[in-house]
C-alpha cells in the first residue's frame, strides 16, 4: 500500500476525466466545529464545463458558462465547489482544470476512516457504517460541508475563498 500524497494545484490542473481516477483511494479530511471526519474516496464523477471539448457536458453546472452559482468551478484548481441538490443535500466537487476553464469532480462516495462518531451524528439515519457517505449528498452531510458556507474552500491549503 502506498502512502497518501497531499493534493497540489499542479496535480489538479488537468481536465476532469484525467484527474478523476487519481482521486480514487485518496482521503478527504474535514474539520468543523463538530469534529474531524476523514474519508477514503471510493467513487467520483468527472464534469467538463463549456470549452473543454467538442460538446459541453450536459450534466455539468458549467455547460452554459459562468453564473453566480457555478463561479467556483471557473476558478483556481483545488477549491471545493459545494452546491445544494434538491434543496437539501450539499454535494462536494473538487475543481480541476486550468483557471478560467470550468471543470469539477463530484465526490460520490467515501468510506469513513476517522471520525465515525461525528459522521454518524450528522447522519443518524445511517444504520451501517458503509452508508454514512455513500452517495454525493450523504458524503457532504457526513463530512460536514454545507452550501453555501463551504463553497470555494481551498482543498489544498484549507483556506476560505476570498470574496
Amino acid at each position: 500500500m502506498s502512502a497518501l500524497v497531499p493534493a497540489t494545484r499542479e496535480a489538479l490542473a488537468g481536465l476532469p476525466a484525467d484527474v478523476a481516477p487519481t482521486l480514487l483511494g485518496g482521503e478527504l479530511r474535514v474539520t468543523t466545529a463538530s469534529g474531524l471526519v476523514a474519508l477514503r474516496i471510493t467513487e467520483v464523477e468527472a464534469y467538463h464545463g463549456r470549452g473543454t471539448g467538442a460538446l459541453a457536458d450536459p450534466g455539468s453546472h458549467a455547460r452554459m458558462g459562468p453564473t453566480a452559482r457555478n463561479a467556483t468551478m471557473w476558478g483556481e484548481p483545488g477549491h471545493l465547489y459545494v452546491y445544494l441538490s434538491h434543496g437539501i443535500h450539499s454535494c462536494v466537487n473538487v475543481v480541476c482544470g486550468p483557471e478560467g476553464v470550468a471543470g469539477g469532480i463530484l465526490l460520490r462516495a467515501g468510506e469513513v476512516v476517522e471520525g465515525q462518531d461525528a459522521a454518524h451524528a450528522r447522519r443518524p439515519a445511517a444504520r451501517l457504517a458503509r452508508d454514512l457517505a455513500r452517495g454525493p449528498g450523504r458524503l457532504g452531510d457526513a463530512v460536514g460541508l454545507r452550501h453555501p458556507i463551504h463553497d470555494g474552500i481551498d482543498a489544498v491549503t484549507g483556506a476560505e475563498q476570498a470574496g
